[in-house]
């Protein structure tokens, strides 16, 4: 590579890089942290939800007291409350740790945006660490260039990035994996040894990404399946080709992987009776089937299509317009991607890695299809999940979008003798025409021809990767705006209709099973404190099955007696039966929700009887 060339291709690295730091950094406050991120912020600075009273009615300060940064919360706090009161793993929690220790002074509520930075800098590093993945795959330089454009502009890698959780640093990870698995591929097909090098560090990967989430045991699975085809291929033409140094290798990558995963074995165990993981089997997937596979579609085409349909935001209209335009996009390029994987199938270099890396993103999807459909465990639920086959599928779209931009085959996509295989597959049809053709030309005629055709078909290739990049970008802008992905609960929404709305003193109540109710009144109270009004909050925890909240209800019934009326009472996500009459309240209108809440509101004008 002639010095030019690399000053280019570093260059238009540097270029995506910045592009995406656009796309990741801007706007990155401009929503309300939801539960999850109130999550990350407590347990990052050390604290515990634990220290908020329940059954009795609080400010709005003693609320919010976990955000506050605390000097004597050390690591240990970290991984003691994360480890007690949560379900994952503390890597990401103890870099967040030290992260914001760095920006958050003693006693203040914690920057949204400083948790928020971190995964969007992991983000930003995606972009170079997927142009690696994508040349290590494909030894091409412009399938690592496409691959990470796609990684750039793609708007499920921006809407993870705006997140104050730990997907993208375990992306990095997935992506991390994904290049041993693939260096190991090759070898197998070389029949070479695995270097000693790449074994330490592809466990040391995958014991770093179950650290990061115990999601990560769906990569080492996928790839575990595509190696198990692979050994069987290879048993099937020699018995003792399994004890050859490359598997014996692969066996002591596999036993360091799994010593590195039986370390979590026991908070693994703790994750089947969570109640805060118990949403992911609210669903039906044996009733409604249709559901999972429409939302693993949606996942999917986010990786490099979205157009504005936040429907809290977005008219009907625009959503339904967003919803053809995108149909009509996919039915557009779907067939260059087609073409671009064919023609990366014939090439004996690339097609060795393809089979590889689509066997990875099948086999996960695979095993979502399992979990959902056959253990009623939907992981489609929460489009965050796909980060298991996120990275594959990038370097497989970045490999179909290098063949379509050179169109037709080239020396550095196929060899000659696939390139006569690949010519010997066209149409009888096109066929006869250019014999046609070249009759009428004759030999001089003929090479113009060719020359012209070649022309032409390399510009409409570089046209539709243009195309499709500008669509990806589009879908960037789409969710740095918050335009695409909804967020699960916006309190941004609510509480400007509850300060409007109430005259009287603000008294919210709300059901509470664990710190996921915590968080979504934490997001009530954040916003409280940009407005001109003085809440209360109460949280009924639940207790016992038979009558979980009779006594939360009864302590709350009690401790509205002493309030000075009139006083409102907002209801809100409240998931119990109360009789609020007897105490002199009486409903201002029926349920309602807004921003992903559902609320009733009370007024409370006289003393109980």
């Amino acid at each position: 590579m002639s010095d030019r060339f690399r000053r280019w291709e570093v260059l238009l690295l540097l270029v995506w890089i910045g592009i995406g730091a656009v796309l990741r950094f801007s706007h990155l406050s401009s929503l309300p942290p939801w539960t999850d991120e109130y999550a990350t912020i407590v347990y990052s600075l050390g604290n515990s939800f634990r220290t908020v009273p329940l059954n009795q009615f609080i400010p709005s300060e003693v609320l919010l007291q976990p955000l506050q940064s605390s000097q004597q919360a050390g690591i240990l706090s970290v991984v003691h409350y994360l480890t007690t009161e949560s379900t994952h793993p503390p890597l990401y929690f103890v870099l967040s740790h030290l992260w914001m220790n760095l920006f958050s002074p003693e006693g203040e509520l914690a920057s949204i945006w400083v948790a928020r930075s971190l995964p969007a800098l992991f983000g930003v590093a995606s972009i170079p660490a997927m142009y690696g993945l994508g040349y290590l795959a494909f030894r091409c330089h412009l399938v690592a260039q496409m691959t990470a454009a796609i990684a750039t502009v793609s708007p499920y890698g921006i809407y993870l990035a705006g997140q104050a959780r730990h997907y993208t640093l375990v992306i990095l990870f997935v992506i991390a994996s994904l290049a041993c698995f693939v260096i190991t591929i090759r070898a197998i097909h070389n029949r070479q040894s695995l270097p000693i090098w790449v074994a330490i560090s592809w466990v040391g990967t995958n014991s770093l990404g179950m650290a990061t989430h115990y999601f990560f045991t769906l990569t080492l699975t996928a790839e575990g399946l595509v190696l198990l085809s692979w050994a069987w291929r290879q048993s099937q033409l020699d018995k003792r080709a399994l004890l050859q140094p490359i598997w014996r290798r692969i066996y002591g990558v596999a036993a360091g992987t799994l010593a590195g995963c039986l370390v979590w074995l026991p908070a693994l165990g703790g994750i089947t009776g969570s109640r805060t993981t118990s949403w992911i089997a609210d669903g039906n997937p044996t009733a409604n089937w249709l559901e999972p596979i429409a939302r693993m579609w949606l996942w999917g085409m986010s990786i490099i299509s979205m157009l504005p349909s936040a429907i809290t935001i977005i008219p009907l209209w625009g959503v339904v317009l967003s919803g053809c335009v995108t149909l009509a996009f996919w039915l557009g390029i779907l067939p260059h991607l087609c073409y671009g994987w064919k023609v990366q199938r014939q090439n004996s270099h690339a097609n060795l890695i393809t089979k590889a890396l689509g066997g990875y993103v099948l086999g996960a999807i695979a095993l979502f299809v399992s979990f959902t459909y056959g253990l009623g465990i939907d992981l489609t639920l929460a489009p965050r999940f796909s980060f298991v086959y996120f990275p594959a599928a990038v370097a497989l779209l970045g490999a179909s979008l290098a063949a379509c931009w050179r169109q037709l085959p080239s020396k550095e996509l196929l060899s000659r003798n696939d390139s006569a295989d690949y010519k010997g597959k066209k149409t009888r049809g096109f066929a006869r025409l250019k014999a046609s053709l070249y009759k009428l030309l004759g030999s001089q005629g003929e090479r113009k021809f060719n020359l012209a055709l070649l022309n032409s078909k390399k510009w409409k290739g570089s046209v539709v990767v243009s195309l499709i990049l500008l669509m990806g970008l589009v879908g960037g802008i789409t969710q740095t705006w918050n335009l695409g992905y909804l967020q699960h609960h916006r309190p941004d929404l609510l509480a400007p209709i509850i300060q409007k709305t109430s005259q009287a003193p603000i008294f919210i109540a709300t059901t509470h099973k664990h710190h996921g109710q915590t968080g979504r009144m934490m997001g009530l109270a954040w916003e409280f404190r940009h407005l001109p009004a003085e809440v209360q909050f109460f949280l009924a925890h639940r207790s016992g099955d038979t009558e979980p909240y009779a006594n939360a209800i009864h302590a709350m019934q009690a401790q509205m007696t002493q309030i000075p009326r009139p006083f409102d009472l907002w209801l809100v996500d409240f998931h119990a039966e109360v009789d609020l009459e007897s105490q002199g309240c009486f409903p201002a209108f029926p349920k309602r929700s807004a921003g992903e809440y559902w609320y009733r509101l009370y007024h409370c004008l006289q003393d109980s009887p």
